[in-house]
């Protein structure tokens, strides 16, 4: 009697382990990143260059972050689809003074791969911060006149590829000049880490 009831316990245990597991691992891929308060109209200081005849897209990313992956997949699906009325570019933040082998890694090579998009590094996260974003993947829209489009992310969870709400919309806005929402959740890593030398710019203070 006793090896049954043990092995009964013990399948169980494995099941609630099982379970916990998947329910924690679905939570994660679910859980969004801290949203972005980008500005209403280009900023002025940026160094990125917008396009005065079509609409610009940038995209703040952390070269070490594995759930950008999905996001740069997806911004080859959109500059397939978009071809030249959409002009992109990929901002990897990056510490003061790192060593471009720090930075320059396969993310940083599969988005240079892309037509129509432009990579650069963001030294100490002062685009991200004049874009007001926090997550890997966080993407802004503007169109030539300087005016917000679009802000989030384009992907449906972390790490995931495939069809989803934000490449969708960026896709309407762009071809057809309309869509349906301007807004999507983000799904990444955050960009300033608090422990390593990637921490959000301080403006309001000045550095001894």
């Amino acid at each position: 009697m006793i090896r049954p009831i043990a092995l009964g316990l013990f399948v169980c245990l494995w099941l609630a382990a099982v379970c916990f597991g998947v329910g924690w691992l679905w939570s994660y891929n679910h859980a969004a990143g801290a949203q972005s308060k980008p500005p209403e109209l280009w900023p002025e200081k940026t160094l990125i260059t917008r396009s005065a005849s079509g609409d610009t897209l940038v995209m703040l990313a952390h070269p070490k972050c594995p759930c950008t992956r999905a996001s740069i997949e997806e911004l080859a699906k959109l500059m397939a689809s978009c071809k030249d009325r959409l002009t992109a570019h990929v901002v990897f933040i990056a510490p003061r003074s790192s060593n471009p082998d720090w930075y320059k890694t396969d993310l940083w090579k599969s988005a240079a791969s892309i037509p129509g998009v432009t990579v650069s590094i963001d030294s100490e996260g002062l685009e991200a911060s004049q874009f007001g974003a926090l997550t890997s993947g966080q993407v802004v829209l503007y169109d030539a006149r300087g005016r917000l489009l679009f802000s989030g992310g384009i992907t449906e969870s972390r790490g995931h590829s495939g069809d989803n709400a934000g490449r969708s919309a960026i896709e309407s806005l762009v071809n057809k000049g309309t869509s349906e929402i301007d807004g999507s959740l983000v799904f990444g890593c955050p960009l300033f880490d608090p422990d390593s030398d990637c921490r959000k710019p301080d403006h309001g203070k000045s550095s001894d």
